[in-house]
């Protein structure tokens, strides 16, 4: 199938159970495979969220207790059930899980965002209905930052005197839903020497540009997300694009999702690059392009 035909804006998710036997889903790009649970080797230094080890393939894989990490009752066959094994952010896990349902297309525009509240909610990226049932989107990434915060290393800055000064003249807003995913890119900038504005949604993100445009902070360089509910950074560079006062902003967009469709659907939105979460070294070098090209075009 080629990319020509996915629509940007629509997305698979797998719908799975726990105890409770409400329906939960996780984005199907960020799913490798389903299998059965297999035997777990109990590693006694571990998170107590972890299970344990499994063997895939010959190579170790670290199963999530699902139920535990988001604070629901514990399965009650603790060995029965099967593993969603994901690939996010640059490593594998697998997901303890009752049983997987099946795969669901909607259009991001059908994921509401969560109501506000504590608890596992605070686990969940977006909320869905299918076939009139309410199904909780899983934010994956916080689950497994949760457990095992990524390593943002500081790596001394050895920016040359030319890319500071050009980092300098970059007014940079970041767009994540995930405010896991938001503090590490706003790490990453501080060591930079940067500061910047924020939003948690596209529609925000476009309330700031609208509120900053034409005084002397409008931002020059916009860092996004793709996978984010109601509207996704395809359809937010899109919308970029179409508006004459950003048209030409610079765009870069970030995701946690690794894959060559990926890069094809943002130069196909109009986004001027594309990175994989999360590596620092490697934001820095964007945003060093990112200020290259801004102060190029002003020239």
């Amino acid at each position: 199938m080629s990319s020509k035909n996915v629509r940007a804006d629509s997305l698979s998710l797998l719908l799975f159970t726990l105890r409770s036997g409400k329906l939960m889903a996780i984005n199907l790009l960020k799913v490798s495979e389903i299998i059965p649970c297999p035997a777990l080797t109990r590693l006694p230094e571990s998170h107590p969220h972890v299970k344990g080890v499994a063997t895939l393939r010959g190579a170790a894989l670290s199963v999530i207790d699902l139920s535990r990490a988001i604070g629901e009752r514990p399965l009650v066959d603790p060995d029965g059930g099967c593993l969603i094994v994901t690939d996010v952010s640059r490593s594998k896990q697998g997901l303890h899980v009752q049983a997987v349902s099946k795969i669901v297309h909607c259009l991001t525009t059908d994921i509401r965002p969560p109501p506000y509240g504590a608890g596992s909610k605070s686990f969940i990226t977006g909320v869905t209905q299918v076939d009139g049932v309410l199904v909780q989107v899983l934010d994956i990434e916080k689950v497994i930052h949760a457990i095992a915060p990524a390593q943002i290393v500081v790596e001394p800055n050895a920016l040359t005197a030319e890319e500071v000064e050009l980092l300098a003249a970059a007014r940079i807003l970041v767009v994540d839903d995930s405010q896991v995913a938001l503090q590490q890119s706003l790490i990453t900038l501080r060591n930079l020497g940067l500061d910047c504005h924020t939003a948690r949604s596209a529609k925000e993100a476009i309330d700031v540009l609208l509120e900053l445009q034409g005084s002397p902070a409008q931002i020059n360089v916009v860092v996004s997300d793709i996978e984010m509910s109601e509207m996704d950074g395809y359809a937010f560079t899109r919308t970029l694009r179409e508006t004459p006062d950003f048209n030409d902003l610079y765009v870069l967009l970030h995701t946690s999702l690794d894959s060559a469709m990926n890069s094809e659907k943002a130069q196909a939105a109009g986004a001027n690059a594309v990175l994989t979460k999360f590596s620092s070294p490697e934001l820095t070098k964007c945003l060093i392009t990112a200020a290259r090209a801004v102060q190029a075009s002003h020239h």
